[in-house]
């Protein structure tokens, strides 16, 4: 009976543990087909909200591309380009991409190039010169002594026929009474015969040429026919409204004939004799407009056109003489003065152009930068044709309608200096594994206290703290700025926050400032002394 009950209590644990064996086998399965089926679906979505890598680009903006991982010479990890992105082709070797927020903090303008007429602005200093038609030597033609002085001083006013001085000639006392005798010898003869009338005329005809012959005026003649009776003194005219510009006559002198007493000017009209550099002559043709500007009359402007362009070039300055003809009303214009001369002249009539600040000339070649797309440019050599004072002919390079550079394009303002300026431009952060860098064009922030504001020259001077990208210790330095708009709210005292890159060797740009947002290191007390070697 006990081994009977043995049994059955044997039994019973046996279909217990089998049901319970059961139960977990069941329980395991159901579990592992639900995690299955969970794991399937997160396949499932995983592979549809997967991208495709297209390539690897590089960090700093460079153009290179790689199409599996890789890392820069830095140890910067090449960041992915997913299929899909706007900007997802791959740049040319030749382009430079910069990212939308490094364009707007390096305010950085693109203009189009443009069909334009080229007109150039050929300037030239001069000085006012007589204009020499109208300049008047006074010298007698005959022997005399000056009896009396009627214009006495130099820069006098003079008009036409007013007398100048009064002179005493033997010569011309003796003349005087021969026309007397001649004429009234004419007049006595009157019923004469011929041959005798007409001998005395010739002799009256010969004093009275020899009269004028000396320039003694008719109403001086007319009155010695009238009188018969020879003057002992006589006086000189002048033959000319003007100034006085040289006077050698002294009351009591003794003059000889061909002896210079006066110099009379008209200045109602002048010369500006402008120097043209050798380089400008070709565009400079008789007939060009002018207009004058004198530093006695700042605000005033005086048209002109040019009249001649000398023939000889001076060796010593290079520049050829171009003369330009003035109206002078009022006699403001004198002789003598410094004259700065603007010549208008054409040089083409319908080219592409482009604004001057968009070339970039390294000295052996022009580059102008093209925006081939937001936020990528395409440096491309230019041959260039003529210049005005903003635009300069593009023959070859840049065609019409395409958009370039205007404006920041400083970062990369020479072919040696390339490279290193687009090094700066990468993505934001993009240097934060980058270490110091200390190139031309590398970028660098620091926390400051504005100590000085220049507006006028675009200047900030900051009491900045450490600089730990190069190695900086606390100091107070000029910074320019690479836009106007970043002096804004910049007061001396200011708390500040700033970015800031070597445009060239010793020159340091900010591109980004922000007030208010300066951290420990600009609270500290910088050295008074600017750093001299930055």
């Amino acid at each position: 009976m006990k081994q009977g009950a043995n049994i059955t209590i044997g039994l019973v644990l046996v279909a217990v543990l089998a049901a319970g064996g059961g139960y977990w086998a069941g329980k395991r399965g159901t579990g592992a087909s639900h995690d299955a089926g969970a794991n399937a679906g997160e396949a499932g979505n995983s592979a549809k909200q997967e991208r495709k890598i297209l390539y690897y680009r590089n960090p700093m903006g460079l153009p290179d591309t790689s199409p599996v991982p890789k890392k820069d010479p830095m140890g910067m990890a090449y960041t992915p380009v997913y299929e899909g992105e706007a900007d997802a082709e791959p740049a040319s070797a030749n382009q430079i991409s910069i990212s939308t927020d490094k364009v707007q903090k390096l305010g950085v303008r693109t203009e189009a190039a443009s069909m334009k007429a080229i007109d150039k602005i050929v300037r030239a200093a001069g000085r006012i010169e007589p204009d020499e038609r109208r300049v008047y030597l006074i010298a007698p033609k005959f022997e005399g002594y000056v009896e009396r002085l009627h214009v006495s001083a130099t820069g006098q006013a003079v008009g036409k026929g007013q007398p100048l001085f009064e002179f005493y000639s033997p010569e011309l006392v003796s003349a005087q009474r021969e026309y007397a005798i001649a004429a009234q010898g004419v007049e006595s003869l009157k019923d004469a015969q011929n041959g005798a009338q007409d001998g005395m005329k010739q002799l009256a005809q010969s004093a009275l040429l020899r009269l004028k012959n000396w320039d003694i005026s008719e109403e001086q003649i007319a009155a010695l026919a009238k009188s018969g009776d020879a003057r002992r003194t006589l006086t000189l005219r002048s033959p000319v409204a003007g100034i006085v510009t040289e006077k050698k006559a002294l009351q009591g002198m003794r003059f000889m004939p061909g002896e210079m007493l006066y110099q009379v000017a008209d200045l109602s009209s002048v010369w500006v004799l402008a120097d043209v550099f050798e380089q400008d002559i070709g565009l400079v043709k008789p007939g060009a407009k002018a207009k004058v500007t004198i530093n006695a009359y700042p605000d005033r402007q005086f048209a002109g056109a040019v009249t001649y362009v000398y023939p000889t070039l001076k060796a010593e300055t290079r520049t050829i003489q171009v003369r330009v003809e003035l109206a002078n009303p009022g006699q403001l214009l004198k002789p003598g003065m410094f004259a700065q001369v603007e010549l208008a002249v054409p040089v083409r009539k319908n080219t592409v152009t482009v604004p001057l600040s968009a070339v970039i000339d390294s000295g052996t070649r022009r580059i102008v930068l093209v925006q081939v797309k937001e936020g990528r440019f395409e440096p491309r050599e230019v041959k260039l044709g003529a210049r005005s004072d903003d635009y300069v002919e593009v023959l070859a390079g840049v065609q019409d309608g395409e958009r370039v550079v205007v404006a920041a394009n400083f970062l990369i303002d020479a072919e040696s200096n390339l490279k290193a300026a687009v090094g700066s431009f990468g993505q934001p952060g993009a240097g934060a594994d980058a270490g110091p860098q200390t190139g031309a064009g590398a970028g660098h922030k620091a926390d400051g206290t504005v100590d000085a504001v220049d507006a006028k020259a675009a200047t900030i001077s900051i009491a900045h703290g450490p600089v730990a990208s190069l190695k900086w210790p606390a100091m107070t330095m000029e910074f320019k700025l690479a836009n106007d708009t970043l002096l804004k709210d910049l007061k001396p005292g200011a708390a500040v926050a700033f970015e800031f890159v070597e445009r060239q060797p010793g020159e340091w740009v900010i591109t980004g400032i922000q007030a208010g947002a300066a951290g420990k290191a600009g609270a500290k007390a910088a050295p008074a002394n600017p750093h001299a070697g930055h």
